[in-house]
């Protein structure tokens, strides 16, 4: 068990958390100590399962020790080498590991620090591939409503959080966006994909006919996670590649959760039967143990950037830490688990026990929607008149009281365990779950 030994804070001041209410949190803090399999330690030694994999990323549960020996061991033999105009073997070995796992002709791979970089970088991508082919004009970025890519300016420009959005005043320009696809009148309560809302992609004919031969890209989640678990209408997706296609449009597909077996296949595309031409990815990739992101690109995109400049730099962007040794290291440990261990297999065996667990809470008091894809489930409540999201964060922080971790969005609670789970933590996940929106109706 790896554990590091460390007195309990008690000066919380310095550190200022990310996406949290900073004020609440260190008046009553919840702390998270140490980590394995499917659970998480608090301080005191308390066990929490974890119901998220952390936020969506430790794939193959906590702990894993052939991930750690791989970063010790390359720390003591190589712990940074740059990528600018140099290289290292294992950034090239992490690479080739990707491209075995992607979609076939998705074989080319660019390394960033997260999946807010793998979104910016998919965006510059389709840019200078738009120019590279003589299309410069395609300067216009279209994203979706209720769509997450990161907290990056281009990847927040083309996202539809409006919170995430209104804080910062002026976002990109030429930015459009394509209606969410969630229609609760027609598709509530689904079990995997809903039956209503592929028109929805033909919104992409609109704004072409607005905005003319000037749209570089479209960018979607196959499953939009952080906004609540929106899984797609049957053949919206496969609609959406076909007019992206017909007009010239560049299809990224943000990966970044559904990525590395969360939906039952290493990549959503090929679970969803359909094939972008770039796709970003992060979270899974190393099982969160050293931070790192990544794009994978169809060969001929990357050909069109690379082979349209006679000689010299070919794309003006990259990151200090692209393919970093530690990161490359963690990368391809983790990728030999989900091979090894056939994680997307597991999703695939327990996805129906999931599946009618989650949707056994539909009579739950509050619960006004259930939605469920591969290994994520979301909980729609019933907001409280006049506080949006409070009910979600009281069950929230009972479901910790009591053992379990969840995450909330608004009045959504997320579900989205490790790939590695069992009947019996799906079980507990639920008891815990129902218990805390009963206990917490209002």
């Amino acid at each position: 068990m790896n554990e590091i030994t460390i007195p309990r804070p008690n000066d919380l001041d310095a550190f200022w958390m990310p996406f949290s209410d900073n004020k609440y949190f260190k008046g009553t803090p919840r702390l998270l100590a140490r980590a394995e399999g499917m659970h998480y330690f608090t301080p005191e030694g308390r066990e929490v399962l974890d119901g998220t994999a952390g936020l969506w990323c430790c794939n193959a549960g906590h702990g894993r020790r052939e991930i750690t020996e791989a970063i010790q061991k390359q720390a003591a033999i190589l712990d940074f080498a740059p990528t600018f105009q140099l290289g290292h073997p294992i950034a090239f070995e992490a690479a080739a590991r990707v491209a075995d796992l992607t979609p076939d002709g998705l074989d080319r791979v660019f390394f960033t620090n997260s999946g807010s970089e793998s979104a910016d970088t998919a965006l510059k991508i389709a840019l200078a591939y738009q120019k590279a082919i003589g299309q410069a004009q395609r300067v216009r970025l279209v994203g979706r409503e209720r769509g997450y890519h990161g907290v990056g300016f281009g990847g927040m420009s083309v996202g539809g959080i409006g919170p995430n959005r209104k804080q910062f005043g002026a976002m990109l320009p030429y930015v459009d966006h394509l209606s969410a696809t969630h229609l609760p009148d027609r598709n509530a309560f689904s079990k995997g994909q809903p039956e209503h809302g592929a028109f929805l992609a033909e919104e992409v004919e609109k704004l072409v006919a607005l905005h003319g031969d000037t749209i570089a890209a479209v960018m979607v989640e196959p499953v939009a996670g952080s906004t609540g678990v929106l899984v797609p209408p049957v053949g919206y997706l496969e609609k959406l590649r076909e007019l992206c296609s017909k007009y010239g449009i560049l299809l990224i597909f943000d990966e970044v959760i559904t990525g590395f077996g969360r939906i039952g296949n290493y990549f959503g595309s090929e679970r969803l039967g359909v094939t972008p031409d770039i796709i970003t990815m992060a979270k899974g990739l190393t099982n969160a143990a050293v931070p790192m992101g990544a794009v994978a690109v169809k060969n001929e995109v990357h050909d069109a950037i690379v082979t349209g400049v006679a000689g010299g730099i070919e794309f003006f962007h990259g990151y200090t830490y692209s393919g970093h040794p530690l990161a490359s290291a963690a990368a391809i440990a983790a990728m030999e688990i989900h091979v090894r261990e056939d994680l997307p297999g597991r999703v695939r065996a327990i996805e129906p026990y999931w599946e009618e667990a989650a949707h056994s809470l539909r009579a739950a008091p509050g619960v006004i929607d259930i939605r469920n894809h591969g290994l994520i489930a979301g909980i729609e409540l019933q907001s409280t008149a006049g506080k949006p999201g409070d009910r979600a964060m009281r069950i929230f922080r009972r479901c910790f009281d009591d053992g379990l971790l969840v995450r909330v969005t608004g009045d959504i609670v997320a579900l989205s365990p490790p790939l590695i789970i069992e009947k019996s933590h799906v079980d507990r996940i639920v008891t815990t779950l129902g218990d805390a929106i009963h206990k917490e109706a209002a």
